[in-house]
């Protein structure tokens, strides 16, 4: 499951370090291009929408390689693209179809002894977390060498021996609801009227991806210019760096078990504001950049594992839907945060990028110190 997750999540992510060349070869300025990034994950966030609340009234295996297959039609749609609109309309349909991670991480909670269920959920988020940074690594490579195309072409092979890996080594998962469709969404609504640690959970991972997405987005053209002068190759590899933080997830899931997904979160946002302060001090200095990765992707990682935890431990019922809520509001969160870091820097440089993500961790943490919730 965390491999699944890691090769799969790796498909909304490609794009970051291919924005300059995307730029290049459709001739389009960075805040264009910022946009085809954004319209990714906006197509994620309604992709959770529609298609999660169905794992609760529909068998999760059919589901999961149904999904899979149709995200190997998107990914060869971005690899035909001819101009900003389609690439636009492919990278939407990339993002609406590519939401396999997040079907697979309720049913790895379903299957969870609950004892250990944070412990289970940090060891599926290492290999989705360590897929987001690597994805940009692997895009990087090829794209710099081979060029962007092929990144999608490669993916899209991955996505088919998936379908058939999964559809053997998954169990059945029958449906946990035998409620209609339409009643998938109210029922959303209701929960979240209902549930503050939800509310919460969901406006907190919504300005934690959105510090992440805007450094990722504006990093390689930070790279490009001076004093770096670098390619998508190298931002790309910045993703190795983060690879250290994604390592934690498990060790995170497991103090959240002992001690409370409340109190890790806390750790979370202190390591992410540390790394926007070292992103403002130090980021154009290598070292710095390097540092303030690292920290911002234990930062993060632990926000979500601990922020999945309080939500997965709700209602046992409604966990599909309780996870569409909390998803549809993170990637939401991610979609602007790339929008606004390709923004910040057309208009504000670095420092803009820097000061949008130091917002984002202040309005974080006035919430968490202003509710209650655990």
């Amino acid at each position: 499951m965390a491999v699944a997750s890691g090769i799969t999540v790796a498909n909304l992510y490609y794009i970051q370090p291919l924005l300059v060349e995307i730029s290049n070869d459709f001739q389009v300025t960075q805040v264009s291009v910022g946009f085809v990034a954004m319209i990714t994950q906006i197509g994620y966030a309604l992709g959770m929408l529609c298609i999660l609340p169905l794992a609760d009234i529909k068998e999760k295996r059919s589901l999961i390689v149904t999904m899979l297959l149709c995200s190997a039609g998107s990914l060869m749609f971005m690899f035909f693209s001819f101009n900003i609109t389609v690439i636009s309309i492919a990278s939407f349909a990339v993002g609406f179809t590519s939401v396999v991670p997040q079907l697979i991480v309720p049913f790895a909670a379903q299957l969870a002894d609950p004892k250990e269920r944070g412990k289970i959920i940090g060891t599926v988020m290492s290999g989705l977390f360590i897929g987001i940074l690597v994805s940009r690594t692997f895009s990087g490579l090829v794209g710099e060498y081979w060029g962007w195309r092929m990144v999608y072409f490669i993916a899209s092979a991955l996505m088919i021996i998936l379908a058939i890996s999964l559809s053997k080594l998954l169990p059945l998962c029958l449906p946990t609801s035998s409620m209609k469709y339409k009643e998938l969404f109210t029922s959303m609504m209701s929960l979240t009227k209902s549930l503050p640690v939800l509310r919460e959970a969901s406006l907190n991972g919504a300005l934690m991806f959105a510090a992440f997405s805007a450094f990722w987005t504006s990093l390689v053209f930070l790279l490009e210019g001076s004093p770096y002068h670098m390619g998508a190759d190298v931002a790309g590899l910045f993703g190795l760096v983060g690879v250290t933080g994604a390592m934690a997830a498990p060790i995170v899931g497991r103090i959240a078990d002992k001690r409370s997904p409340k109190f890790t979160l806390g750790i979370g946002m202190i390591a992410v504001m540390f790394a926007y302060l070292c992103f403002l001090a130090f980021g154009f200095k290598l070292w710095g950049l390097i540092m303030g990765v690292v920290f911002l992707d234990l930062g993060v990682q632990s926000c979500q594992i601990s922020n999945q935890a309080r939500v997965h431990a709700l209602n046992d019922e409604a966990r599909n839907r309780l996870n569409t809520v909390y998803m549809v509001s993170y990637f939401t969160g991610g979609a602007l945060g790339s929008y606004l870091g390709s923004y910040s820097y057309a208009h504000f440089g670095w420092y803009g990028v820097c000061a949008l993500g130091l917002l984002t961790q202040l309005i974080a943490i006035a919430v968490y110190l202003c509710l209650k919730s655990k």
